[in-house]
């Protein structure tokens, strides 16, 4: 295993230490919890926004920590829920007397911890909602969720519902455009090579030379088949196959997010990109926006995962109302 790091236990709050001190003037580091919070937190009459999970997704989610996105990032070790206590830290740290949203990926160990925090805060007068997200068709349960997977969807509902409280926004108002998201939202995900956690030391699964995984989650685990290696075009269709079949895409447009893995070179995620927009055009779906990148990652996995949201007009408002955060940006 070859990894930049110093020591296993000291990789997370390291990371969170260097992205302060990438961003000394729009985000700081709550003393003692591995919490990213803005700078200028809480941002009075504004509804708070935080989300989180284990490490090793990065940029998520401490990225989207800015303007129109997040108030709070909060990160547990490496592919492991943060406890309850970080995240009741974060709550308060962004309170801004509106209220707080919690953004949860579909993992029971967040679902539980954040549920629970929300419970903490709530008791100290907080208002706290929440929104769980569940965008993957790829499983309808795996090894750590009741229901399917969070995944990179995560980062529209991010967006959306980060857009509608920098609008000024309700507490209800803010839910419910996230909830807008995660009803129009799906995903899956593939991998042509493992990725190794550092405290594990080994990879999480094995590929042959030929080999591909399809339906892949973002914390190392195996998808739901193994399949010989195929031209982009037909991998890009096998998923899209599963995502079009789920909801009714026709005719609307949609906002297409080709996310890497970790380890995928961007001129892979441009050749999936093409295969992706010919098969919509093909399929009578417009596409608004398209975004190429590693957004929702795991580690060094090589692959790419296909978000599809499908947009109408308040939506197609609130994804183009301007974002400033470490990792994404729009103006």
């Amino acid at each position: 295993m070859k990894k930049l790091i110093n020591a296993v236990e000291d990789i997370v709050p390291e990371m969170l230490e260097g992205l302060v001190r990438a961003h000394p003037d729009r985000l700081r580091k709550l003393e003692g919890h591995n919490v990213i919070v803005r700078k200028d937190a809480p941002v009075k009459g504004k509804v708070g926004l935080v989300s989180g999970g284990g490490s090793g997704h990065e940029p998520a989610h401490a990225g989207y920590v800015g303007p129109g996105m997040l108030d709070a990032g909060v990160a547990g070790e490496v592919f492991t829920s943060p406890t309850p206590d970080p995240v009741f830290e974060a709550v308060k740290a962004v309170d801004g007397g509106r209220g707080v949203l919690l953004v949860i990926k579909n993992y029971t160990g967040d679902v539980m911890n954040f549920q629970l925090a929300g419970e903490m805060a709530a008791a100290e007068g907080i208002e706290v909602a929440s929104v769980v997200v569940n965008d993957d068709v790829a499983v309808q349960d795996s090894l750590y969720t009741t229901g399917r997977r969070g995944v990179a969807g995560t980062v529209f509902v991010h967006k959306i519902a980060g857009a509608r409280a920098a609008a000024g926004g309700s507490l209800q108002e803010v839910k419910q455009a996230a909830e807008h998201v995660i009803a129009n939202v799906r995903s899956m995900g593939m991998a042509l090579s493992p990725c190794t956690v550092p405290a594990a030391g080994k990879p999480g699964f094995e590929l042959g030379e030929d080999e591909i995984e399809i339906g892949i989650g973002i914390h190392g685990e195996p998808g739901v088949q193994k399949g010989k290696l195929m031209p982009a075009d037909a991998i890009v269709d096998m998923m899209l196959d599963r995502i079009l079949a789920d909801i009714d895409y026709t005719g609307r447009e949609t906002a297409l997010m080709v996310n890497g893995m970790g380890a995928t070179p961007l001129m892979e995620l441009y050749v999936t990109t093409r295969a992706a927009h010919r098969r919509l055009d093909r399929e009578g779906v417009r596409v608004y926006r398209t975004y190429v990148g590693n957004y929702m990652t795991s580690l060094e996995m090589a692959g790419f995962s296909l978000t599809l949201l499908r947009l109408d007009d308040d939506l197609k408002k609130l994804l183009d109302a301007p974002a400033d955060t470490p990792a994404f940006k729009q103006s």
